[in-house]
């Protein structure tokens, strides 16, 4: 549906690479302007040149409240108005594998990033949008959000608390026609999803993905490997008009991951009675 965020305008924090850069290009190439933010500034304007003229690029640190409000100003003195606030960015913190080995060291930076600067986003764009009678924020999460599970646990925390706020913010915010909703990505390969080192080579990468792939699809019902766009194209919907009384929800992109346990038990336990009698018979 090209053409359904013609005369409005986005900005995409995290823009630079993953699912920002993504869902930065899907708003441009449905007709919005964009304000492409990255703490990585040289990436974001990769990013906005890119998209060409209807794309700016700007430098913030979403944990610092004042940037994220130099950021929507920016955006309302370049294109005059502020119609969609994704608050995509996002870090993963440091990889301690159990709570015993992880000394919370990365808590504060990861909770700054992850919730505070979706908080402090969410606050600049819908001041903003109070005023001018709506607009569409959108927030993104993690399966490990809603998920419990080993390691991580500053990020997992984080992502929680983002799908929690976004509900709260969705009811505070809906008198004045502001919609907050938010996406729960699942095992999207990106950047922050690849568990690359410093100076790996791309073939020993290319290794890497092969070698990840098994683990990723493990607990995923659909066997498909999720891509950037994916998450761009839901993003999309929920800004858009089309999800006009949609509000307060956390969307799920993920294979079906949260949907349940994709292990057929009942055929393991048949198999485990069977091999029971064919010993005894």
């Amino acid at each position: 549906m090209a053409g359904e965020l013609e005369g409005k305008v986005a900005v995409v924090t995290g823009g630079g690479s993953g699912i920002g850069r993504a869902s930065a290009l899907r708003f441009a190439g449905a007709g919005a302007r964009v304000v492409v933010a990255d703490l990585d500034e040289a990436r974001a304007r990769q990013v906005a040149e890119e998209i060409g003229e209807a794309a700016r690029a700007f430098r913030v640190d979403v944990a610092r409240a004042e940037e994220v409000e130099a950021l929507v100003a920016f955006a309302v003195a370049e294109f005059g108005r502020l119609d969609v606030m994704f608050n995509n960015a996002g870090i993963s913190g440091a990889q301690h594998p159990r709570l015993l080995e992880d000394d919370l060291g990365d808590f504060t930076r990861v909770i700054g990033v992850n919730l505070f600067g979706v908080m402090a986003g969410t606050r600049a764009a819908a001041r903003h949008m109070a005023e001018r009678g709506g607009g569409a924020i959108l927030n993104n999460a993690s399966i490990a959000g809603l998920l419990a599970g080993q390691a991580l646990y500053s990020y997992r925390v984080s992502k929680a608390g983002v799908i929690h706020f976004t509900k709260c913010a969705a009811i505070d915010l809906a008198e004045y026609g502001i919609r907050v909703n938010c996406l729960v990505p699942g095992h999207i390969r990106t950047p922050l999803s690849a568990f690359t080192l410093p100076g790996m080579s791309e073939e020993q990468m290319a290794r890497l993905r092969e070698a990840l792939a098994p683990v990723w699809d493990a607990n995923q019902p659909l066997k498909r490997h999720g891509r950037p766009e994916d998450v761009a194209e839901a993003a999309l919907f929920l800004v858009s008009d089309r999800a006009a009384q949609i509000t307060g929800v956390a969307l799920p992109v993920d294979g079906g991951i949260t949907a349940g346990d994709p292990v057929n038990h009942l055929a393991e336990l048949l198999a485990a009675r069977a091999r029971v009698l064919g010993e005894g018979g």
